[in-house]
């Protein structure tokens, strides 16, 4: 977001986000997401899945959003699941970068991680980014994943045509943050 867009300004104040990060190397710009998420209000809760940890450390996440990171089942602590916790008090559920894996996951309704456990378990609008190889993106599995989570009221994001990180230019790169946050504020 720039100086010149105002009106995001505070539009996010009071509302929880838990967003989620998944193993892509899009898994970087989470730190620029968290930060502009902050920015316009929003209290964000990071969850990781365990390969997004290769990408980019649950610290930096931490520090930006000024919460613990959820990467695991076994790092929660107390009687209630923390993951439950989260998706009971989230007014969204944002994965940026979704890969192929997690759409997956979703639209079978797999619980294979937290992200997965967040998703069954809220009641809160999903809004999700995917970022992949673009032959992976037009897969017709990967198509039949996304037409199924949209039939189910999950928001998508496009990924926009670029340079990808497999060396290829194509569909698949991550929206840019701009567009993220737009999409969020406009759902919430």
């Amino acid at each position: 977001m720039t100086e010149s867009t105002p009106s995001l300004s505070c539009s996010l104040s009071g509302k929880t986000i838990a967003l989620g990060v998944s193993g892509s190397i899009a898994a970087y710009r989470a730190a620029d997401l968290t930060s502009e998420l902050r920015r316009v209000g929003a209290n964000v809760h990071v969850v990781m899945t365990e390969s997004a940890t290769k990408f980019i450390s649950a610290l930096t996440l931490g520090t930006l959003s000024r919460h613990p990171v959820l990467s695991s089942f076994w790092d929660e602590e107390g009687w209630q699941p923390g993951h439950i916790e989260l998706a009971d008090k989230i007014d969204l559920f944002l994965v940026a970068p979704a890969t192929a894996q997690q759409l997956g996951n979703y639209a079978n309704g797999l619980a294979p991680d937290l992200l997965g456990a967040i998703y069954l378990a809220t009641k809160a609008q999903v809004i999700l980014a995917p970022a992949m190889n673009g032959k992976m993106y037009e897969h017709e599995a990967v198509q039949k994943n996304l037409e199924t989570l949209k039939g189910r009221g999950v928001e998508i994001i496009e990924p926009v045509v670029g340079e990808l990180a497999c060396g290829y230019e194509g569909i698949g790169k991550l929206a840019s943050v701009d567009v993220i946050v737009k999409n969020v504020v406009d759902a919430i």
